[in-house]
């Protein structure tokens, strides 16, 4: 039985999800966050919060402003016009990475499963920008889109139990960071030394979904550099529009 989409299915009592497909792509992705943009716009009294994933949005309303008859209405009359597929904002965060053995234990293993040089998987992985398809696991850590097929790299058979927080890696055909200190079964190919979640800031998070992220590779001592940096509150992440 084919499943026909977008599809709207309740969620509780005060939030209802919109499925667009059953897979990672990024038109699928686009249609989502465009559906998002357009009802931010209109700025529909009762509407709180939108929680996109890789392939729906979660969004949650106020029962007592809204039903869900009513919120129902509002997402068919919304999904009736027409949704660029290019609706995503080219908003590009840089974030500086130190790929140096180091900071990298598992990236010679990326490199020998590709069958390529340490500095090719470097170069290959800072090539792009990666669309941020949602973020989850903990607060700040992004699910990237668009890793080069030549580095998918199969997870680690035993997940680490402690990460640095910074610690980029690879994790079959994604690419993401750990913004906290964490466990991780992802090949750790880099540490970025500024702090992709910071509480203590207004916007504590530097991206959000839809944004990009465009990964550039320093050198040790310009990790320590930026580190120090980072710590004492004058580091800006450097963004393009």
């Amino acid at each position: 039985m084919s499943i026909e989409y977008p599809r709207i299915l309740p969620t509780g009592d005060r939030a209802l999800t919109v499925e667009f497909g059953n897979e990672i792509d990024e038109h699928i992705n686009a249609r989502l966050m465009g559906l998002i943009n357009h009802l931010s716009d209109e700025r529909i009294k009762g509407i709180e919060e939108f929680v996109p994933s890789f392939r729906a949005v979660l969004i949650h309303y106020n029962p007592a402003i809204l039903t869900y008859s009513a919120m129902e209405k509002i997402l068919k009359k919304a999904l009736e016009v027409p949704i660029r597929e290019n609706s995503h904002r080219k908003r590009i965060v840089k974030i500086p990475v130190c790929y140096d053995k180091q900071y990298g234990p598992d990236i010679e293993d990326v490199a020998k499963h590709a069958g390529i040089s340490v500095e090719e998987v470097i170069k290959i992985h800072t090539a792009t920008p990666y669309l941020v398809y949602m973020l989850g696991f903990q607060p700040g850590f992004p699910y990237l889109g668009g890793l080069d097929e030549r580095i998918h790299t199969p997870r680690l058979e035993t997940p680490r139990i402690k990460l640095e927080a910074g610690s980029v890696g690879i994790g079959g055909g994604q690419t993401g960071l750990y913004p906290m200190e964490s466990p991780g079964g992802w090949r750790i190919i880099g540490v970025t030394p500024v702090r992709c979640y910071n509480p203590e800031k207004d916007k504590p998070i530097p991206y959000m979904a839809g944004d990009h992220i465009k990964f550039e590779s320093i050198t040790k001592e310009e990790f320590d550099e930026l580190r120090r940096l980072d710590l004492s509150g004058g580091y800006e992440f450097e963004v393009t529009e």
